[in-house]
């Protein structure tokens, strides 16, 4: 073959195989597929007369409990409430019983979603309820401890169902330690463990929202809410 076609051919085919080359060198790469939005998981802040907890609560995990806190909250219920069951070593309660050791009116109850694989863990904020799963309102607990005899293992029984997790304390635990190492007392309906003096929730706020007023009847009856839990 002559020296000029062999030349020729040699140009060609480094032509044709430096095209594609360049074709992937500048084409756009493509788009990576979108990201799913990520859950609302919202913060709120807890003002006591001890200091404030701030809260993120778990909305993708527990969406109902999460929902009817957020209702009590917006209603500007939990101001003026009280932690009426402090134990060292267990939980702190609250969020129902008034200064006056009076329980509020609750909405209906929530249902239970203990079987959302959270445990309760030191910090963890849970639905406080009756012997019904299904009976919690208002009412909540902070875990002192990592206590798993509190989870869901089953729906055998109110025992084995466990209590909802639906948020954990993410500041201000030193607040909870502090209230949960006040002297306690036998006090209105309670035959022990509510804090001396009265820890006061002066508010709950939304991070990011404005605050919600006041609850307008601080006091009213709630039938069936005289229950420890857990």
């Amino acid at each position: 073959m002559p020296k000029f076609l062999l030349r020729a051919s040699s140009f060609l085919l480094a032509i044709l195989l430096a095209a594609p080359l360049a074709i992937a060198q500048t084409a756009k790469p493509a788009a990576p597929p979108a990201a799913a939005p990520a859950a609302d998981n919202p913060s709120v802040i807890i003002h006591t007369s001890e200091g404030d907890i701030t809260l993120q609560l778990f909305a993708d995990k527990s969406p109902k409990s999460v929902a009817n806190f957020l209702r009590y909250v917006h209603e500007g219920f939990y101001a003026g409430t009280i932690f009426h069951r402090a134990i060292p070593g267990y939980l702190i309660q609250g969020g129902l019983y008034t200064k006056e050791l009076q329980p509020r009116r609750t909405h209906s109850p929530v249902q239970s979603e203990a079987d959302n694989g959270l445990s309760n863990l030191r910090g963890t904020i849970a639905v406080a309820r009756g012997a019904d799963p299904n009976s919690g309102t208002a009412q909540f607990f902070v875990n002192l401890v990592d206590d798993r005899r509190l989870d869901y293992v089953g729906s055998q029984s109110g025992l084995t169902w466990g209590y909802t997790v639906f948020g954990k304390v993410i500041k201000g635990m030193d607040v909870v330690d502090k209230i949960a190492g006040l002297p306690t007392r036998a006090l209105g309906p309670f035959a022990a463990d509510v804090p001396n003096p009265l820890v006061v929730i002066e508010g709950v706020d939304v991070v990011g929202e404005a605050s919600p007023a006041p609850a307008s009847s601080p006091a009213t009856p709630a039938g069936g809410a005289k229950h420890k839990s857990p």
